[in-house]
């Protein structure tokens, strides 16, 4: 077969959560997407000189002579589905990923086209929002001058099996270039505050200053850079006593979980961020490293009913100290004096991101309870670094007594519901407990007292997926996405919704964002393992091992990856290895049987290699 090479503008687009949408109404979304390829996509294609080479199911690969031409089309289809999709139910709702690469393509004698200008292409596709337009950074520096709308630079971005990162730019079709600096002016609809947001009074203030720094900064900057990205590093405890640890890390995920909110906002996750705490860190390092402009440092002092907080904010690319400040609080005083203190820095500011709600929030104001809450988040982040029954144990334990306290306190029950959905799904579990009540019953009611809990979404949408209800998971971690676009986990649960779904390619797409948003994560094990599963649901049997592999060396010691081994071993027909695999699954975990599986939904194909594998079936 004949080939030659070129350069070439590469697009390539597909359909948001095709196969859920195909599953509840097959007929209904062909009929839908073959519409929208008449009367839209063909034309628009066309109309911009493009060719598509190739159909994929609910996408298609197209090849432009030209990046504008390309970043043309995509506006308008993206435009035009911004006007069809008024009034459409959410779960109805047709949304398009589109990637667009500039890149050295081999074109063969058929008219299709491979190599790495295609396959970056459909990786940033994968990693785009949904409704928004990714660039590299080669098909960006051609149509950067020609933009009126708002881009988010994502910096160096980890693409799968591509061998180097790939600076990304997110373009928001219906947001205006001209509006890039001011939409950051806007206020937030307001939301509920997490449980640990009345601790210390100026919380909130700081979050204020640093989104008004930023604010101010971006001000002085080309548009294209006013976006907002930054590290929360462990606040220093300051008290002399290391049992209050607990206190500082409870301010330092609450700063982060606020800036989260920020629209347009990257926030490094706190799994990754408290992987720098006890060290002399260097803010112009970790800019680099994890693809930040601004860093966020600071310490805090508890003592009796007081409490000290300093912060600074640090421009990570020339290492300036952009603003300090200093808070001292008397702890009963906390709820009360919080809004002053924010409105206070906001009006000197004459900025406001964040609106305080100390007195009207969600929160427990009971200070029992919010410091027990304090401690089960603690105890939650040491079972993800060692996930033992023991620390699950623990996680209850502290989440209980504060219910005792506090019974409508959300954070606690969010925390309690992901202990029992810990024991669930790792075989601990007995039949006396209500699982249903206890994960399902609390999750719900903690997000209806407090919609941005996250630890909520997680539970309930891993235990849906565990009990067989898919699509209802992939439909709350929809939901924890939409509360916080930062936070990890959300993008994982939506993977593991996707593999039991059987959409392994998707899936893959998704678990790569919780490994962006936080590198160094503790649980990154976890997104390894989930990624590993997805693997094997292709057939792609080296890449499973290697997969579970990496989350084994990260501390993911869980029976899980042993029986991904096993499985895949028996499918390459390497029985001994798989039957090791097996063993050590058992090790971990003695209660380990077929039908514990079962319970579980796990695919019947994996069911039989593991009977082959010698796992017992009760």
């Amino acid at each position: 077969m004949v080939e030659t090479r070129k350069i070439a503008a590469i697009l390539a687009a597909d359909v948001v959560g095709f196969s859920r949408m195909a599953s509840a109404d097959e007929d209904r979304t062909l009929a839908r997407l073959r519409a929208l390829r008449s009367d839209l996509i063909d034309p628009t294609v066309a109309g911009q000189n493009g060719r598509v080479f190739k159909r994929t199911g609910d996408g298609a690969l197209v090849e432009f002579r030209s990046v504008v031409e390309a970043v043309r089309c995509a506006i308008t289809i993206q435009n035009a589905m911004i006007e069809r999709n008024v009034g459409m139910p959410a779960d109805q709702r047709i949304d398009f990923r589109i990637g667009i690469h500039l890149g050295d393509v081999v074109e063969e004698s058929d008219g299709d086209l491979m190599g790495d200008g295609v396959n970056i292409a459909a990786r940033l596709e994968g990693i785009a929002q949904p409704g928004a337009i990714c660039l590299s950074e080669d098909a960006y520096r051609q149509v950067k001058g020609r933009l009126d709308l708002a881009v988010t630079d994502l910096g160096p971005t980890v693409l799968k099996n591509i061998a180097e990162p790939v600076r990304a730019y997110s373009l928001q079709v219906g947001m205006p270039a001209v509006a890039r600096l001011a939409t950051q002016a806007r206020a937030p609809e307001p939301k509920k505050r997490s449980m640990l947001a009345p601790l210390v009074a100026g919380i909130g203030a700081l979050i204020v200053v640093v989104g008004g720094a930023w604010y101010f900064l971006a001000g002085s900057r080309p548009a294209a850079a006013a976006h907002l990205s930054v590290v929360v590093l462990p606040f220093i405890n300051l008290s002399g006593d290391p049992a209050q640890d607990y206190f500082a890390d409870g301010i330092t995920e609450n700063l982060t979980t606020d800036l989260s909110r920020i629209r347009d906002s990257f926030v490094i996750a706190r799994n990754t961020a408290f992987t720098f705490k006890g060290k002399s860190v260097d803010a112009k390092e970790i800019g680099k490293e994890l693809g930040v402009r601004y860093v966020l440092e600071g310490s805090v002092q508890r003592d009796q009913n007081r409490v000290r907080v300093n912060a600074q904010l640090i421009d990570a690319e020339t290492g300036a100290h952009l603003w300090a400040d200093r808070f001292e609080e008397d702890m009963a005083d906390l709820f009360k004096l919080q809004d002053q203190v924010v409105a206070r820095l906001a009006n000197a500011l004459n900025y406001q991101l964040i609106r305080a709600d100390a007195e009207t929030g969600p929160h427990s104001k009971n200070p029992d309870a919010i410091d027990l809450d304090m401690r089960g988040n603690a105890a939650i982040w040491r079972f993800s670094q060692q996930p033992t029954k023991d620390n699950a144990m623990a996680i209850r334990a502290l989440f209980e007594q504060a219910l005792k306290i506090d019974p409508d306190d959300a954070q606690a029950l969010a925390g309690d519901a992901v202990a029992y959905q810990f024991e669930q799904s790792l075989g601990w579990g007995n039949k006396e407990t209500d699982y249903e009540a206890k994960i399902i019953g609390q999750a719900d009611r903690a997000i209806a007292i407090a919609p941005d809990t996250m630890f909520a979404y997680t539970a309930k949408s891993q235990y849906l997926s565990h009990t067989g209800r898919v699509n209802e998971a992939l439909r709350v971690a929809d939901a924890q996405i939409a509360a916080n676009s930062n936070y990890p986990s959300g993008y994982a649960n939506r993977g593991q919704a996707e593999i039991y779904l059987g959409q392994f390619e998707q899936a893959i797409s998704d678990l790569q964002q919780p490994m962006r948003l936080s590198p160094r994560d503790p649980r990154i094990g976890w997104y390894h393992d989930l990624t590993a599963h997805a693997e094997l649901g292709l057939g792609h049997f080296d890449a499973t091992i290697e997969e579970d592999n990496k989350a084994i060396d990260a501390g993911y010691k869980t029976f899980w990856p042993y029986l991904n081994f096993a499985t895949a071993h028996v499918l390459k027909g390497e029985m001994d290895d798989a039957k090791t695999a097996v063993a050590e699954a058992l090790r971990l975990n003695p209660k380990l049987s077929i039908k514990f599986l079962l319970g579980l939904g796990i695919r019947a194909q994996l069911i039989d290699a593991l009977r082959k594998a010698g796992l017992p079936e009760e």
